[in-house]
């Protein structure tokens, strides 16, 4: 461990710090941690930045691996092989202008800055972009940012666990983490365990920050007949082009915003797509309702009570609702999942709830902090805006520039926002589901962050109200409020400035900000 002076003159700490993963979060907890003065290295199982948004096709997969035999094994929690969870034809959900990192801003790009050839398909400079346009914003930035020297590709994390005291050192004789990691293309071709570990390395870190995101370990319903359907079942982490539901019936359980969108992707080619939802009635809104009346092959159903072995399936609505169907696709969602995190019971995933705990502020686990820390562990927060914030408090708090509340305090703290949440009516599965005030909150409470700007703010609320109204046209509608419209032409003039300066990444780096202490 090194020291450093800030710009005010106080001693500040340098640690080792290994994070865990090179996707958004993974990033832009990386660059904080540099801009600190810490040493980083970011472990990335891929072959490049961008964690979910970076495309990966399974059915390409040498494993041709079963959907749902897979979509067990993870609900089990053992490791998918294929990260992603793209689909070719999605789309953000946000617009580009809330999307940015908060001093590079995800602007239309008039050319990839990614370098020569990789990038034959040209930008996509809609509001609304496709995941590749994310991709290659975050192959921009992780070269603008100066951190294509932190990032190790093709490597996975098998182990994180607390380093034995002759491997501690420093104040207090702080806690260390031996990392072991090893070739991601090795581990996938593994047989067992013993053949993995003889080609692991080892390293001991300072400090670790896990930031492998929650999109990739799938979770399944328990529906009676599961296990004898003989058709075709899957979950929506592997679907990726309609073309081969091609006029099938296909039923997808889950009426989010991915079994909404995967349903008007089929629709296009399947014969009859049917959306089963636990309530109807919450299902029913203005959005599918025009769904439903623009597409005459579209039903809406409640839950399943069943699947038969004959290809039917049984809906629980009381008049004996059947269909007989080619594919069950399961839009369930996804369960948080650390296969490589040993912390003895000290971090733990809920199996029943999804609830990862104890977590100071989703953050810090009191009794392993702050040598320990997660970024991007809320949902339904402003990212990278929050990610960039749980970054800079962490970096803050490992060179000891700020400080944390005791253990004691962290852990009451913990406890009582559980009890509020309960009173409140709130699901356990709900816990990371973050308020925006409380989001806000962590950025100025702990590390100074500053808010987003109020017309973002309002531009989102615009956009939230337009997605409940209608799925298929709200990327294409323009009724922003004349604040939002005057702001936008600033962002955008702002934007052109930055695609000027950032056109040679070289350049971009040599002007990276330098970061101040708030």
């Amino acid at each position: 461990m090194a020291a450093c002076v800030d710009d005010v003159g106080k001693p500040r700490a340098s640690r080792k710090v290994c994070v865990i993963g090179a996707g958004m979060a993974g990033l832009a907890a990386a660059r904080e941690l540099r801009w600190e003065g810490h040493a980083v290295t970011v472990l990335e199982q891929a072959g490049d930045v961008g964690g979910q948004w970076l495309y990966d096709d399974p059915r390409a997969d040498d494993d041709d691996e079963d959907p749902l035999a897979a979509a067990a094994a993870a609900a089990a929690a053992k490791p998918v092989r294929v990260h992603s969870s793209m689909y070719a034809s999605l789309r953000l959900l946000g617009p580009r202008e809330v999307m940015g990192f908060s001093d590079f801003q995800f602007v239309p790009a008039r050319k990839s800055r990614c370098g020569g050839g990789d990038n034959p398909g040209g930008r996509d400079p809609r509001r609304f972009p496709g995941h590749r346009e994310v991709y290659l914003y975050l192959r921009d930035f992780y070269r603008a940012a100066g951190l294509t020297d932190s990032v190790r590709f093709n490597t996975r994390v098998v182990r994180v666990a607390v380093a034995p005291p002759p491997c501690r050192g420093g104040p207090g004789d702080a806690l260390r983490w031996v990392v072991r990691s090893m070739d991601a293309g090795l581990w996938k071709r593994c047989t067992d365990d013993q053949m993995a570990e003889a080609h692991c390395v080892e390293e001991v870190f300072d400090a670790v920050v896990v930031a492998t995101g929650h999109y990739s370990q799938p979770k399944l319903p328990s529906i009676q007949g599961m296990g004898d359907w003989k058709r075709r079942q899957m979950h929506s982490h592997w679907y990726r082009v309609p073309d081969s539901f091609r006029d099938e019936v296909v039923v997808l359980v889950g009426c989010g915003d991915s079994g909404m969108d995967i349903a008007l992707d089929l629709l296009a080619v399947a014969r009859e797509v049917h959306l089963s939802a636990k309530s109807v009635e919450a299902a029913a809104t203005p959005a599918m309702s025009k769904m439903l009346a623009r597409h005459a092959n579209l039903h809406l159903h409640p839950q399943i009570e069943r699947l038969c072995d004959d290809g039917r399936v049984v809906f629980a609505d009381g008049g004996g609702g059947v269909v007989a169907a080619d594919t069950v696709m399961y839009c369930t969602g996804y369960r948080y999942s650390f296969p490589f995190l040993d912390t003895e019971g000290k971090v733990a995933v809920d199996d029943d709830d999804n609830r990862v705990g104890p977590l100071f502020e989703h953050t810090f686990p009191p009794s392993l902090a702050p040598s320990l820390s997660f970024v991007g562990i809320p949902r339904k927060v402003m990212v990278p805006w929050f990610f960039e914030a749980q970054g800079r408090w962490i970096a803050g708090v490992l060179s000891g520039r700020r400080a944390l509340p005791s253990e004691e305090e962290m852990t009451r703290s913990v406890e009582e926002f559980y009890r509020a949440r309960e009173l409140a009516g709130v699901p356990k599965a709900h816990t990371h589901d973050v308020e925006p005030h409380k989001m806000y909150e962590l950025g100025e409470k702990y590390c100074d962050f500053p808010r987003t700007e109020e017309w973002k703010r309002e531009l989102m609320a615009i956009i939230s109200r337009n997605t409940s109204d209608d799925m298929e046209t709200f990327r294409d509608r323009d009724d922003d409020s004349d604040n939002v419209r005057r702001c936008l032409q600033e962002w955008y003039a702002l934007a052109e400035h930055q695609a000027q300066d950032e056109e040679d990444p070289a350049a971009a780096a040599a002007q990276a900000p330098v970061h101040s202490s708030l």
